[in-house]
């Protein structure tokens, strides 16, 4: 038998519009209105603050370590501004700024930096879930939170935001796949930051693109500059709209860049250069923002230092409220809550054993 070519498509699309040297390309400028570019750019702003704020309250010793996102803010607060309260978003550990915009607290941040389960609290009007730190394992959940939605009739969407080394896990895989299958209403978007904590990711895959992976699983992928806010947003937005559609799940690969360290616990001077993080410090997507919102007559020198101030008021406002908030947290029979909506014999009995050994402790104290 001859052997006869199977017809393909194997096209994924890079989209750019506001490129690193501030040129708009004004054919594919998405129409976004003068509120939402300047909420965009306040949010972009206030997570790089906080950012900035949270490692100097790390290196003093009152957090603990966290991951921070410096120069990835366009890569997810783009992503997430495409959807509505009723979605579901789905963080992996380097989306805070995403997380804020949906509703979530500074306080709740540094309380749970700080080493606080209170931090993870999630309030009932928000569909989001905690952030992952299994690697990867969130993508499975956004599957089963869009399949759910499909098969309850509603038109609700499921984000999840993940990094280039999640595609090397078999949870991307799997997720991917019957994402594809079911056509589940799932929009999945790795911010490729090129780095695994130390493993580039010229070692964790030979295809030339991440996006590409979905071609094999039936459904698309495209690839966007990842520190280009308006390219997130306008991928962002098509294929939630596809999605809410009936028309299944979409790959969003932001290539972008982790300017910081993985965590405050890594040294990222032993596996990458100067001279690298150099070269993406000209593509941060903040300066090429404000540099668009200027040319647009949206913000001026005396507008973004009055927010500057407002910032800086607010994350000294939820820093001050979340110390004492401290003050008055940590009680260990708060492991036994929030788990088990009736708890089990064994550990109410482990539960009554602590209280009591708390009071003897305490009565000790007290004499002493």
């Amino acid at each position: 038998m001859p052997r006869t070519r199977i017809p393909i498509s194997l096209q994924v699309d890079h989209l750019s519009i506001l490129d690193e040297n501030g040129r708009l390309d004004e054919a594919l400028e998405p129409k976004i209105g003068d509120d939402l570019l300047l909420r965009l750019h306040s949010a972009m702003l206030l997570s790089r603050r906080f950012d900035q704020r949270l490692l100097n309250l790390q290196r003093q010793g009152r957090i603990g370590t966290f991951p921070p996102t410096t120069g990835q803010e366009a890569a997810h607060i783009g992503a997430v501004a495409a959807l509505r309260a009723s979605d579901w978003m789905t963080p992996s550990f380097r989306e805070v700024g995403a997380e804020i915009w949906r509703g979530r607290s500074l306080e709740s941040v540094l309380l749970y930096s700080a080493g606080y389960a209170e931090g993870i609290h999630i309030q009932e009007d928000r569909n989001d879930l905690p952030i992952s730190i299994p690697v990867g394992s969130q993508t499975l959940h956004a599957l089963g939170i869009g399949w759910a939605a499909k098969y309850r009739g509603t038109d609700d969407v499921a984000m999840a935001f993940f990094g280039d080394g999640a595609t090397s896990q078999g949870d991307f895989h799997e997720a991917l796949n019957m994402a594809g299958v079911y056509r589940a209403p799932v929009v999945f978007v790795c911010q490729n930051n090129h780095w695994a904590i130390s493993v580039p990711l010229a070692k964790q895959t030979r295809s030339q693109t991440i996006a590409q992976k979905a071609l094999a699983y039936g459904f698309p992928g495209i690839q966007v500059d990842g520190n280009d806010v308006l390219a997130v947003y306008a991928a962002a937005s098509e294929a939630v709209e596809r999605a809410r559609a009936g028309e299944g799940p979409t790959l969003i690969e932001c290539v972008t860049y982790r300017l910081m360290m993985h965590t405050t616990a890594d040294d990222p001077k032993r596996y990458r250069s100067d001279e690298e993080v150099a070269a993406w410090e000209k593509r941060d997507p903040l300066p090429r923002f404000q540099g668009y919102l200027r040319a647009k007559g949206l913000l001026s020198g005396g507008s973004l230092d009055r927010l500057e101030q407002e910032i800086e008021r607010q994350i000294q406002d939820a820093v001050e409220h979340a110390e004492r908030m401290m003050e008055g947290l940590g009680d260990p029979l708060d492991m036994f809550e929030h788990v088990y909506a009736d708890l089990p014999g064994t550990l109410a009995e482990q539960k009554d054993l602590l209280a009591r050994e708390l009071a003897a402790a305490q009565k000790e104290v007290t004499r002493g």
